[in-house]
């Protein structure tokens, strides 16, 4: 009785992922130019570089850095500088390393059937704040914010606050939500009413 529905979970199991790969498959050919690829960065030792940066993308770092300047008196603006271009340059070489697709949720159907091996929420989440961990900031904190926690849409974003700083008083860096193009706000301003953000504690 065991083996059988031993043997009856595995096949569910094997059905449900030739599942994801017909609907991944299918989506892919419907959207048609799914792929998400950037030829223009690189990594540098562990710096993000890009040869070449667009207009939208100048103005972005630009704001983000004013942005994050702004969040408390102490904050330095070459700490500022730093995270505002890693933060647009850094999710190209993540989605150049993720083998990405367009729309995100197709890429999460891909990991979920173990045809891509990163790209949830929370994977960009983590692997962006490996990155910023890596300067060893003075004058910001890196903190782990979530939407809808234990739901069907959890969501998972890095959060940079000033040194000390409340979580409510950060700069939301979400990557996932454009499929590497970064999406940035405060975290109280969040444009898309399915996300309301709180700090994320074990």
């Amino acid at each position: 009785m065991f083996v059988v529905r031993k043997n009856h979970l595995r096949f569910k199991q094997r059905i449900i992922s030739w599942v994801y790969l017909l609907v991944s498959v299918v989506s892919l050919n419907l959207l048609g130019g799914c792929s998400v690829s950037y030829d223009n960065v690189k990594m540098e030792g562990n710096r993000p570089v890009a040869r070449i940066l667009t207009n939208k993308q100048k103005k972005s770092i630009a704001d983000l850095s004013r942005a994050l300047k702004a969040l408390g008196p102490n904050t330095s603006q070459a700490e500022a500088d730093d995270i505002a271009y890693d933060a647009i340059v850094y999710p190209m070489v993540l989605a150049n390393q993720y083998n990405l697709v367009y729309p995100p949720q197709l890429q999460n159907v891909l990991v979920n059937a173990k045809y891509r091996d990163r790209g949830l929420c929370w994977q960009w989440a983590d692997d962006m704040t490996a990155h910023m961990k890596k300067k060893n900031l003075k004058t910001f904190d890196l903190l782990r914010g979530v939407a809808n926690r234990r739901l069907k849409n959890e969501h998972n974003s890095l959060v940079v606050v000033a040194k000390g700083a409340d979580f409510n008083t950060g700069i939301l860096l979400d990557p996932w939500r454009n499929s590497g193009e970064l999406y940035w706000t405060k975290v109280t301003e969040d444009e898309d009413p399915q996300y309301t953000w709180s700090e994320f504690v074990n």
